[in-house]
């Protein structure tokens, strides 16, 4: 059972950084594509930062040039570096893996995507951005 668990989400001022991990277990190898997702109230789950078994990355429009998805393989463990944040970052963020291939689904609004069923999805970590 693929187990997925976040941490590193608080609350910053707009322009601060934050650092949010996603410990990932049950996996016998570490070709697995990974991705952060964020969702507020009333709204769907998008995409923000995703990271294919090659190490091939793609972000939202609206994260390019602020976050950064990295994948430890010796630890698995995923990142999400997030610097410069603004208010409208404000969100629970989940991390997805699959072991079938990319967490991407279709492409929506804004330059984002929707997931595709994946193997795992953790419990989610809030992050404030206050103005």
């Amino acid at each position: 059972q693929v187990l997925l668990v976040e941490s590193g989400g608080g609350s910053v001022q707009a322009g601060g950084s934050l650092r949010l991990s996603c410990a990932v277990s049950g996996y016998t190898h570490s070709t697995y594509s990974a991705g952060w997702f964020r969702q507020t109230p009333g709204r769907a789950r998008e995409g923000a930062a995703a990271i294919e078994s090659d190490g091939t990355t793609t972000y939202a429009d609206s994260v390019k040039g602020r976050f950064t998805i990295s994948k430890d393989n010796a630890e698995n463990i995923v990142y999400l570096q997030m610097n410069s944040l603004k208010p409208e970052d404000t969100a629970m963020y989940y991390c997805a893996a699959d072991s079938k291939g990319t967490v991407m689904g279709r492409q929506v609004r804004a330059g984002t995507w929707a997931p595709r069923p994946v193997d795992a999805w953790g419990r989610g970590t809030q992050v404030n951005v206050s103005s």
